[in-house]
Formats: C-alpha cells, sequence, structure tokens
C-alpha cells in the first residue's frame, strides 16, 4: 500500500505551549485508522495542521503520488487536492432537503452563475441516491435537513463530504451523542468509506474505537505515544499510564 500522508518531524507552538512535538504520522491509499488520546494530547491541532488550518514551525507534510507539500498552501487548496475534514458538530444546511445538501456537495464549477443556474443532470441525481444509500439516507432524500437526527444530520454531513471525492477524511468524534444504533451505522459508514480511501478518526470513545477494528495511533503531548491495534496499545503501560488509568 502506498503512502497517502506522510507527516514527519512536525512541531508547533502556542505560546511557548508546545501543542505537536516532533510528529511523525503516516497513512496509506485506502486505509481506516483511529486516532485516540487525553484531552490535550493534540488530536485538533494534528487535523488543522494537515488541512492548513495552523501553520507548523518545523517538519514536513508530503501528499499523494506526486509528494506535494501541504506547508504553506491554503485550506481551500488543500480541500481541492483532496483532504476533507468533518467537524464534530455537524453543519449542514437545515433548510434544504437532503438532496439538496448533497448536490450542493458536489465536485462541481463552483462561480456564482454556476451555483445561481445549477440544474442538476442526470448523472447527479444518480450520484446523490448512491451517496444516499451510502450513508443510509435513501428514504430521506425528499426531507428537510432540520428535521433530521443527530446522527442523521452527521452521516448526511459524512455524504456532502464524500460528494466531494476526498482521498483523505478526517472525521472528529463522529460518535458523541448517537444512540447506540446509530453509532453502529456509523461505524459501517466509516469502515465502507476507507475501502476506495484514507480515513482518519479522531475518537474518545474506546468502544467505538473497538468497532472500527483498524490500526490505532495514541497521542500524548503532541508526539505518537504508540501505535497498533487497539488491543496492542491498550496494553501499553505507557499507555495506561497517561490515557487509560485516568
Amino acid at each position: 500500500m502506498s503512502t497517502l500522508l506522510e507527516v514527519s518531524g512536525v512541531s508547533v507552538s502556542f505560546d511557548g505551549f508546545r501543542a505537536i512535538n516532533n510528529l511523525s504520522f503516516q497513512i496509506g491509499d485506502a486505509e481506516l485508522r483511529a486516532v485516540i488520546g487525553p484531552n490535550g494530547a493534540g488530536k485538533t491541532t494534528f487535523m488543522d495542521i494537515v488541512t492548513g488550518k495552523t501553520k507548523p514551525d518545523e517538519g514536513h507534510i508530503i501528499w499523494g503520488s506526486m509528494s506535494r507539500s501541504l506547508i504553506g498552501m491554503s485550506e481551500a487548496k488543500i480541500a481541492r487536492a483532496g483532504i476533507g475534514r468533518k467537524f464534530q458538530k455537524p453543519t449542514v444546511f437545515e433548510e434544504q432537503t437532503v438532496q439538496e445538501n448533497l448536490l450542493m456537495a458536489l465536485r462541481k464549477d463552483r462561480g456564482p452563475l454556476a451555483v445561481l443556474f445549477f440544474k442538476p443532470s442526470k448523472p447527479d441525481l444518480e450520484r446523490v441516491a448512491e451517496l444516499a444509500e451510502e450513508i443510509g439516507l435513501t428514504d430521506a432524500l425528499m426531507r428537510v435537513s432540520g428535521e433530521l437526527s443527530h446522527g442523521q444530520k452527521q452521516w448526511l454531513e459524512i455524504g456532502m463530504l464524500l460528494a466531494q471525492e476526498p482521498r483523505l477524511l478526517l472525521v472528529d468524534e463522529p460518535a458523541a451523542g448517537m444512540t447506540p444504533a446509530e453509532r453502529e451505522k456509523t461505524t459501517a459508514i466509516l469502515v465502507e468509506a476507507a475501502k476506495t480511501r484514507a480515513v482518519v478518526v479522531v475518537e474518545h470513545d474506546m468502544e467505538f474505537v473497538r468497532r472500527l477494528n483498524c490500526k490505532v495511533t495514541v497521542l500524548h503531548e503532541g508526539a505518537v505515544l504508540a501505535e497498533g491495534t487497539l488491543d496492542h496499545v491498550t496494553k501499553n503501560q505507557d499507555v495506561i499510564d497517561v490515557y487509560l488509568g485516568r
């Protein structure tokens, strides 16, 4: 499996506090990875650095088969290069239907006129139907998004990101506030998405991480403390001391 994203020797400080400390991380083309760690471990800052929201003080971030450096690229350019991010709180257009939300998210010419005069083509509608099936919202396509449950809004937002055909999807605490049935469905959506792209899930919930059944990276004080299967990292004494023993 070829490496899609390689972060090496990255550090970043805020007012003298080292949020990320000589961090190295890599993920392959079609891989699911969970990132865990105590509060303040650098999980959010790690995602901020990869998406261009925060500029590192040192280190390298290399992307894709062309080995492009992401450092210095704008957030919009990084998104266009194929990195999608889902924040903890879903941001969907509440007044629009599920179908309209997904249509707006498709990779298209996004000039103001194009948006104004956008008429979905047959392939657009077929792609939206595919996405709706993937995220379990086929029956809700014509519903106004504001009426959806919390879990359904999360799935819709994942669908909107998938509509942009990202090669790497960064997902922040997708299981928060979900019912057990919704969490199970979320697991299935992420596992399926990772068959054709890289998916990084930042999560606190160990049960959810166990269900993902993937390699786990444990962050602590801005660096990688351990990496491996969940069983492997949860037996690691350092991990027990800083994270699980709390």
